[in-house]
């Protein structure tokens, strides 16, 4: 079964750098939030109880999301906070705070005074996902430099949903720029910016640690690095609440292989071609016990919770923008009040090499992904 094709490993050596502020000379300089949640005695504002918490904030992020059924009627709100040892936070930690008027801003302090972070606290009314994706919209990360997609709220407001194993490959070729990173954002689309994923090589380093590929890629999730010194597959949080069906994928491709295609310790495999990857799964973001549960690189595929997935089957080297199409498939039946309820989440995933979590693939395989949409099933089938 085919895992998240994303570059993890090369984050062992230094994912301790990612964190924005720890020096490797020093202990106690770290800042910040691990966890965050609201107190069970706001729980009618929710409408699950995996909306009031957020688990493993990843090191780098700097926005936490609460998601609430109805803005208007939360006033004041307390959040708790899960830090580094030693550090504080203000405002205080489990203090009420006036929500109504847009993001709290918490700064977090190291234990030793020296260093602070800014951690920006926001709650959003639950919103109907969107259902399509032109990818207009990225920025260029602060540090390390490379792009970032993001959709727009109808309020104007960013919602970070891609995310890509850019933040790993920075480990290897930090001080590359943002066009030569796997995943990059490309003016020439369909129908004007588009996402261009490519299979790079990582160079020495890759090469020492039998890693010597880093595959583009783009999914519905995060990256998150902690836990690179313990399961790298684990870095991949995949997916996001949906409150529909999802029906079918589709949306326009171009796809080069690259010329060479090469096992982990980088020798050639003869005959054999380069092919990308475009799945999707549909599964139940909790377990029996109430607790959040995310897919992740090692079963994304697999997972007893997913109820619908969907895997196009062939996509033949093509240098026009070419028409793919995928349909969700699965018998288990759809809870429609847990739906309604973001009791699921749905994973949506591109990548340049296919094999690329085995490090096997063609360096200078590209894919380019433009005009992506998503069917969902009617109000009227759903109650059916």
């Amino acid at each position: 079964m085919q895992k998240l094709n994303t570059f993890f490993p090369i984050l062992v050596l230094g994912c301790l750098l990612l964190t924005s502020c720890f020096k490797d000379e020093a202990p106690n300089t770290e800042c910040d939030i691990l966890e965050a949640w609201v107190p069970d005695d706001y729980r009618s504002y929710f409408s699950q109880p995996t909306d009031m918490r957020v688990e493993d904030v990843p090191s780098g992020e700097h926005q936490i999301v609460f998601t609430v059924r109805v803005l208007s009627v939360v006033s004041e709100l307390p959040v708790e906070f899960r830090l580094t040892p030693g550090a504080t936070i203000e405002p205080a930690n489990g203090s009420l705070q006036d929500f109504s008027k847009g993001p709290v801003t918490y700064t977090v302090t190291s234990e030793d005074g020296q260093w602070k972070r800014q951690y920006q606290v926001e709650l959003r009314e639950m919103v109907h996902p969107s259902n399509t994706y032109d990818f207009e919209h990225f920025e260029v990360n602060e540090k390390p430099k490379f792009h970032v997609w993001y959709e727009l709220l109808a309020d104007s407001t960013h919602s970070y949903i891609w995310a890509t194993g850019n933040l790993g490959f920075s480990i290897a070729k930090g001080d590359t720029i943002p066009d030569k990173y796997p995943s990059v954002a490309d003016s020439l689309g369909y129908d004007g910016w588009c996402v261009k994923l490519i299979t790079r090589n990582t160079g020495s380093w890759g090469k020492t640690f039998r890693k010597p590929i880093a595959a583009g890629n783009l999914f519905f999730g995060k990256f998150n690095s902690q836990y690179a010194l313990t399961n790298t597959l684990k870095c991949t949080e995949m997916g996001i609440p949906f409150t529909k069906e999802p029906v079918k994928v589709t949306g326009y491709y171009k796809f080069k292989p690259g010329d060479v295609f090469t096992d982990k310790d980088f020798k050639e495999i003869p005959g054999r071609q380069d092919e990308p990857d475009i799945y999707s799964v549909l599964y139940v973001n909790h377990d029996a016990e109430g607790n959040s549960v995310v897919l992740h690189g090692d079963d994304v595929l697999s997972s007893p919770l997913i109820v619908r997935k969907a895997r196009v089957k062939s996509l033949p080297p093509t240098d026009q923008w070419t028409p793919f199409e995928m349909v969700y498939e699965g018998t288990t039946p759809i809870d429609a009040d847990l739906l309604s309820r973001r009791g699921y989440s749905l994973a949506l995933v591109f990548s340049s090499s296919k094999t690329g979590d085995t490090f096997e693939g063609a360096v200078g395989s590209t894919l380019y992904i433009d005009k992506v949409k998503i069917d969902f099933q009617s109000e009227e089938e759903v109650k059916q």
